[in-house]
């Protein structure tokens, strides 16, 4: 019998950012949320039939709590990436028609990621550790642009990117 291999994609991982509390609530709100616009709006003269009700509240038990679950991971994915919590979430709240969740996944900033030197946060875009001053990436000495580690030759200035340079790894002896 095959054993079947769990496969985790991001998708999942960012819905681990919502807390339990939040899928509670969404949970109740997609049971109540039809529940009470049925029974409110059943009452209205001008409503339309039961089965135009049943529909509508479906479809706003539907999207009520969706709306909700996006707000918290605004919030909290606000915080994991350094940015201010309250005013994102503000504007995803306060800004109508989604726009403010919009502009909140057009505007956020890239992951931070950790210093290998001290364990520090530090922006995607940052050469040096802002704490410590390590070098996060490696760069040619001549020109300073960024290489990668299997370059052997600055592919900008054409220095030779040697094992004694401080800024790359000695290479690794290859075996005939």
């Amino acid at each position: 019998m095959p054993v079947k291999t769990e496969k985790h994609t991001r998708f999942a991982d960012e819905l681990r950012l919502i807390p339990r509390w939040a899928w509670v609530l969404a949970g109740l709100g997609l049971i109540c949320i039809p529940i009470l616009f049925v029974t409110v709006l059943s009452h209205d003269p001008k409503a339309p039939s039961f089965g135009g009700l049943v529909a509508l509240g479906i479809l706003a038990g539907l999207f009520m709590p969706c709306y909700f679950l996006l707000i918290v991971y605004v919030n909290h994915d606000a915080g994991r990436r350094g940015m201010n919590r309250v005013i994102w979430t503000l504007l995803a709240i306060f800004v109508p028609n989604a726009l403010g969740i919009i502009l909140y996944f057009l505007l956020r900033q890239p992951l931070p990621s950790l210093c290998p030197h001290c364990g520090a946060r530090t922006q995607s875009g940052y050469g040096y550790c802002p704490k410590c001053g390590k070098n996060l990436t490696l760069h040619c000495n001549r020109c300073q642009h960024a290489v990668h580690a299997d370059d052997v030759y600055c592919p900008y200035c054409g220095n030779a990117l040697s094992s004694t340079d401080s800024s790359l790894p000695a290479p690794q002896p290859q075996q005939s």
